[in-house]
Order: C-alpha cells, then sequence, then structure tokens
C-alpha cells in the first residue's frame, strides 16, 4: 500500500494545509464528530485507479477492476464525468483531492468529507464496522495473489467471479450482530466440526469449513448415511440472522477446497464492509452536502468565490432525467426534516390541522431541527429514512413523478403525480435494493444433499434468465444440484439446476 502512496499522492501542504485546518475548526463548531481524517492529493488517474478499487489503494488482481477503470478514464476523457473528492470509511479516515481542482472546490470537498467521515463514525448502521479496512484489503489482494502464483490466475479469477455474483445475497441483519450471537454460531460450527472431524483444535475457519464439507460430502457421494439424522439436519438456517446471507452459508457448509474457503471468506468480509454504504447512499450524501452547504454558505466562502461555489453546488445537485440524485434528495430531505422541527410541523396537533392555511403558516418556533437532523443521521437508514419523512408536502414541493417508456411515442412520459405511488416506487427501488430477496431454506432438499433457496416474492416475479446464471455459480460452488422455490404468474413452483439446465421440478 505505501509504494502505491509515496508514488502516486502525497499529503497536503501549504495553503491547502491551511484550508484543512480551517475548514476542520468550522466542522468541530457546528458539533460535528470524526475519526482523524487524512488528505492527500493526487492526480486524475490515479483517482481513477481509486475509484475503480472502491477507494483502496491495494486490492485483489481482478479483470472487473480495469473495466472499471477504463469507464472512468473515458468518462473524464470525453467530459461525461468527474470524481472531485474520495473518502474511506477508516480510522483514521483517508480522504483523497484532486490536484487540479481549484481551491474553492477543494474547500468543497474538505467541508463534504467531514460531513461523511461524522456520518461513518456515527450512524448505527456503520457500528461493526472494521475501522482497519485499508490494511485488510491489502492483506485480502496479498493472499490472493499467492493462491493465483500458486493455483493459476484462471481458475482463482474464475472463481472469484462466482463468489463476485452472489455478493447481493447479503442479510442486513448481519450488521447488527452481537458478540454474543456470533459467539452462539461458533460454538454450533466447533461441536458440529467435532462430530464430523473429531477434533477440535485452532485451525483458520477456511480450513474447518474445508475439513467439514470434504466429510460432509464424502458421505453424500458414496450413499452412506444420507437418510440419517447428520450434520444435514444441522445445515438448516435456525435463526433469523443469517437466513439471506448465502455467502456465509457457503462458506460453512459447501465443499470447498482450503483456498476456495478463504477466498470466499475474504470476498464475504469486503461485501458487508460496503454494504452500509449502499443502505445509506442517499442519507450519507444528504447529510455531506448539507454540511458542505453549511460551512461554505455561512463561514468558508468569500466574496469573490460565491459564483464558483454556486456553480459547483449546482452541477452536484441537478437531478437526472433518469435516475433520483441522491444529493439533491438527501439534502432537501435534511432541510425540510430541520425546517419542520424547528417549526413544529411535527406531531398529533399538526397532523390532526384541517386547516390548510393554518398549517401553512404553522409556528410553533421549537428550535429542535438541529438536534432532530444529528438524531435521524445517527438511527436511519435510507429506507426509513424515506419512508419517515418523504411527506406528500415535501413531494410536492419537489415537484416529483414516476414514468415509463411509452412504445407508441418512443419516449419516456410521466406515468403519475401521485404521492403515495411516487414514494412506494422509491422505497422498492431501495428495497434490497431493487434485487430479489433470496432466503437459504435447506441444505438437504429432497433428503438428497441439494441446497434449497426461497426467492421472497413481493409482486415481481423471479427474472429465470438471471436467476439461472445465479444458480450456475452457486451450483459450481455446491457441487450438487440447487433448487429455488419461487412464484410464477401466482403460482407456487420449484426450479431445479442440475449443472447444466435449469426447470422447474
Amino acid at each position: 500500500m505505501r509504494s502505491f502512496d509515496l508514488l502516486r499522492s502525497k499529503p497536503i501542504s501549504g495553503e491547502l494545509l491551511k484550508l484543512k485546518d480551517e475548514i476542520h475548526q468550522y466542522a468541530i463548531d457546528y458539533g460535528l464528530d470524526f475519526y482523524p481524517v487524512i488528505f492527500e492529493v493526487v492526480d486524475y488517474d490515479t483517482i481513477n485507479i481509486l475509484a475503480a478499487q472502491g477507494g483502496f489503494p491495494s486490492r485483489y488482481p481482478h479483470w472487473r477492476f480495469g473495466m472499471e477503470y477504463d469507464q472512468l478514464s473515458k468518462g473524464y476523457k470525453y467530459g461525461l464525468q468527474k470524481i472531485y473528492e474520495m473518502v474511506i470509511n477508516t480510522s483514521p479516515c483517508y480522504a483523497y483531492l484532486l490536484k487540479a481542482n481549484h481551491l474553492v472546490d477543494q474547500k468543497i470537498v474538505m467541508a463534504h468529507v467531514y460531513g461523511h467521515a461524522d456520518f461513518f463514525k456515527h450512524n448505527a448502521w456503520f457500528r461493526n464496522t472494521d475501522r482497519n479496512m485499508m490494511d485488510v484489503m491489502a492483506n485480502h489482494g496479498t493472499k490472493i495473489r499467492r493462491y493465483m502464483e500458486k493455483y493459476g490466475q484462471d481458475r482463482v479469477e474464475e472463481f472469484i467471479d462466482r463468489v463476485l455474483s452472489l455478493e447481493n445475497l447479503m442479510d442486513t441483519n448481519v450488521l447488527f450482530e452481537t458478540s454474543e450471537m456470533k459467539r452462539k454460531r461458533e460454538e454450533k460450527l466447533i461441536a458440529l466440526e467435532e462430530e464430523v472431524a473429531g477434533q477440535v483444535d485452532d485451525r483458520s475457519q477456511a480450513l474447518k469449513s474445508f475439513m467439514r464439507s470434504k466429510a460432509r460430502n464424502e458421505r453424500v457421494d458414496s450413499g452412506a448415511e444420507v437418510n440419517s439424522d447428520d450434520d444435514f439436519d444441522q445445515m438448516a438456517p435456525t435463526d433469523d440472522i443469517g437466513k439471506r446471507d448465502v455467502m456465509r452459508y457457503l462458506l460453512e457448509y459447501a465443499p470447498l477446497k482450503e483456498w476456495e474457503a478463504d477466498i470466499l471468506g475474504c470476498l464475504r468480509d469486503e461485501a458487508y464492509y460496503f454494504l452500509p454504504q449502499r443502505l445509506t447512499k442517499i442519507m450519507n450524501e444528504g447529510w455531506a452536502s448539507y454540511w458542505h452547504s453549511k460551512i461554505m454558505t455561512k463561514k468558508a466562502l468569500r466574496s469573490s468565490e460565491i459564483i464558483d461555489f454556486a456553480d459547483k453546488h449546482a452541477g452536484v445537485m441537478a437531478m437526472s432525467r433518469q435516475n433520483i440524485n441522491p444529493y439533491k434528495i438527501g439534502i432537501e430531505l435534511m432541510r425540510d426534516i430541520e425546517y419542520r422541527w424547528n417549526t413544529g410541523k411535527f406531531g398529533k396537533d399538526y397532523e390532526d390541522c384541517t386547516d390548510m392555511v393554518e398549517k401553512y403558516h404553522w409556528n410553533k418556533d421549537s428550535g429542535l431541527g438541529r438536534e432532530k437532523i444529528f438524531e435521524v443521521r445517527a438511527t436511519h437508514n435510507d429506507i426509513t429514512f424515506i419512508d419517515e419523512f418523504f411527506t406528500e408536502e415535501f413531494c410536492n414541493r419537489m415537484q416529483l413523478f414516476t414514468y415509463k417508456f411509452n412504445p407508441r411515442t418512443g419516449r419516456n412520459e410521466i406515468e403519475s403525480r401521485d404521492f403515495t405511488t411516487i414514494k412506494q416506487k422509491l422505497l422498492n427501488s431501495l428495497t434490497n435494493f431493487g434485487q430479489p430477496l433470496i432466503e437459504v431454506e435447506s441444505g438437504n432438499y429432497a433428503n438428497r444433499g441439494e441446497l434449497l433457496l426461497k426467492h421472497i416474492h413481493q409482486g415481481v416475479d423471479l427474472d429465470l434468465a438471471y436467476a439461472a446464471d445465479t444458480m450456475r455459480n452457486i451450483h459450481a460452488i455446491w457441487k450438487r444440484p440447487v433448487n429455488i422455490a419461487t412464484k410464477q404468474d401466482g403460482n407456487d413452483i420449484v426450479y431445479c439446476f442440475n449443472g447444466k439446465e435449469m426447470k422447474p421440478v
């Protein structure tokens, strides 16, 4: 990692260092609290490399990082996009400033970064984050490179491809798994290892998984004790936490080689590191944008910089024709919450008021706005944030609507301005990031050692083409048929992938 830093980045100095100290003090004065933030200056090629690798200087080698770097580079070359900043959720936080930015840009970025750093430290969904992930990622990269040297790059990369196709099959409850829960799960696995291997030692989790699954698979393949109450009965999730954690289930029970289990464990750790950021994209960007706007307009902005700031800020807040801008929705909701709690526009009295004129001019001068937004940033994720604070008044003021493609005109057209429809569509897009919810039901389906998954149907049928590709990858790891229970056209149905094709059972 340090060789990368020495060659491609350098600590801030001179005027940038003075600006950093100034912005830092403003953030502290406003009540923001964060781990130390280390700013480094990089050129655009370097920031593209960092962005392609999730912000980390040292990752395992994989073609997707090169693909994302190529896309980012072309986007910059053709003037389609520009990365202004990047901040990493670690302790200390690392933040990268683009060398080519003007000083007003650097001010905005620094204020924005301190907002992110405060959010990372205090939001509940980041509570169990490994703050040493910079070193962890580098260690993962070293491990995987060694496996590539030993077993061949193509073989290892193919396994990584299969695992990465499962990184959205996660359980958000795992983020709140307590030490006691982890201890009980580990005790259960140790008991299973004693039964299967007849021994207990300090082997790594990867080796334990390998030995356990190897013994289990040998019994399945030989036909011995398939119908008895052996470790198959212990392979069904017995608690709510982990039922949707497909990667952990495969790590614990699939017939993995030692290096495969090790890589799967590494990639799962990385997926759960990034999960809170995916769950709080709107809130996180809204919070950071709120504070860069507040710090700049109230404290740090000089009169000669007003036009530049307005231009940059407006560019970031511009709404896309295709997608919701998390920066815009986030900052406006934070401002709306602050305004409502400052004026008392909340609670039973306000909700029960039927006089629209009185409601419009309602002002109890409560002064609770700042306290409320700090509370919200600590306790919510995007779904609960939208569900609780996305009001009809806010929706109308933002002039939001839903749209759909009209094949007759060949254009996207307004479908509805109804508040309930808009809010529901927004929530649907955020629930599991718009992807299907999958749970593990059994590792011994039909008493044949087959894996059974369950699709939690929420009104949208499973895309069978995507499902087949995913089940093919799971089959390659599980080494036996993979089944999924779902609904199609309102009817319950189970599909099975046997290694060659997916078909209904």
